[in-house]
């Protein structure tokens, strides 16, 4: 552990007061995660203290378009590494937004909204296959990969859709303030004021789309099981609001009928005067 501490100095300066350091170490992390060798053996603990810089890092920044720029920025760190530890990177964090949900100020909150709303919508985007992800499939073919599917539904299921208020984090690690004990209200209710919005924009609310519809059921289903099992109100009042989005299957309306009122002469019509 302190040799891959040692690997990372640029952790600290992720959370440095000065802009420029700041944007010097979130490079470095990008060029340090690109690596197959070094990604790959990172532990839990190692990630909850990357994430912990990455908090920070927002935490400091400043004005909206850098703001919206960072989040975006952190939102894609999963494209550059190996597939196999995006699992454990998108864990850590949710755990440090468990974790420091409840210290996030009135005027802070807003660029931490953004983040996790920039995280799920990466995360449903990586659900896709690879370069086939980016174009529309025909046919029975899908471009959805199942088992990455499985991987962020599962995430989802852990964190913010989790059924228990206790946060379930890896045993052993060794630094207990990197470790949330609870899922905040909070972070939960604006995952299911959220999801809708990003599985539109991926592709998941298209009805032709087979396995699509069925990844979406699959969704519904964990957000229903929670409206069933929280004793939050606010976050089973949410649910249900959530679960009642006019654009999921079994909601939407039908196009509203004309008036009738108006093709058979009664008041709705304008008046053009007596006749002759």
């Amino acid at each position: 552990m302190a040799s891959q501490e040692r690997s990372m100095p640029f952790i600290k300066n992720l959370a440095s007061s000065d802009r420029k350091i700041r944007t010097s170490a979130l490079a470095s992390l990008h060029t340090f995660l690109s690596s197959r060798q070094i990604s790959s053996s990172l532990t839990t603990l190692d990630i909850l203290k990357l994430w912990k810089g990455l908090f920070f890092a927002l935490w400091m920044c400043d004005r909206a378009i850098p703001q919206q720029t960072l989040c975006a920025e952190l939102a894609n760190l999963i494209n550059v590494l190996p597939r196999h530890a995006v699992v454990p990177w998108l864990r850590g964090f949710w755990a440090t937004m468990a974790r420091e949900w409840t210290s996030i100020d009135v005027l802070r909150m807003e660029k931490f909204l953004l983040l996790v709303r920039r995280v799920v919508a990466s995360g449903f985007e990586w659900m896709k296959k690879g370069d086939e992800g980016n174009k529309k499939k025909s046919g029975k073919e899908t471009a959805w990969d199942m088992q990455r599917v499985d991987n962020i539904l599962d995430l989802l299921n852990e964190w913010p859709f989790s059924l228990e208020d206790e946060a379930r984090v890896e045993q052993g690690t060794e630094k207990e303030e990197l470790v949330p004990q609870t899922i905040p209200v909070g972070l939960r209710l604006h995952v299911l004021d959220i999801w809708v919005d990003e599985a539109e924009k991926v592709g998941l609310l298209e009805a032709d789309d087979v396995e699509a519809s069925k990844i979406l059921q699959r969704l519904i289903d964990q957000v229903d099981a929670l409206e069933q099992a929280t004793t939050r109100p606010a976050v089973r009042i949410r649910s249900k609001d959530s679960l009642g989005d006019e654009r999921l299957p079994g909601n939407r309306k039908p196009a509203v009928e004309e008036d009738q009122t108006t093709t058979d002469g009664g008041d709705g019509g304008d008046w053009d005067g007596f006749e002759d």
